[in-house]
């Protein structure tokens, strides 16, 4: 089954990372996607921009366009991994890789992807 496993943290601490913090950081995470790509397990994978950088649009009968995410939460969405794992206990022990990875609070939020489209980019 596959598995999104959503990062959440603080924009202001993983923004306020100097260019070393980065890299180390970025550098534990690849051990950990790199051994998920090696086990053939590994699906796409993505970095958010900042949530300055967002744009909402609120559902309703005419749906309005806002600039910003309008988020009311410590922590917001800055990424994620998608995981081929054969349960549950298999996504959460890859996450508690990424985890163990990082070095800041946060948390990697689980959940089972049921495919609606898969579509394709173009290459």
């Amino acid at each position: 089954m596959l598995y999104a496993i959503l990062c959440y943290d603080s924009e202001d601490v993983v923004g306020a990372w100097t260019k070393p913090q980065e890299d180390a950081v970025m550098a534990k995470l690849g051990v950990v996607r790199d051994e998920l790509a090696r086990q053939g397990r590994l699906g796409p994978v993505a970095r958010l921009l900042p949530t300055t950088a967002a744009t909402t649009v609120r559902k309703g009968r005419d749906p309005v366009v806002l600039d910003g995410p309008f988020a009311e939460t410590k922590e917001q969405l800055l990424g994620f991994y998608v995981v081929d794992c054969a349960s549950l206990d298999d996504a959460i022990a890859a996450a508690q890789d990424l985890a163990r990875a990082s070095s800041s609070a946060g948390c990697y939020e689980l959940r089972p992807i049921t495919l609606f489209h898969p579509g394709t980019l173009p290459g």
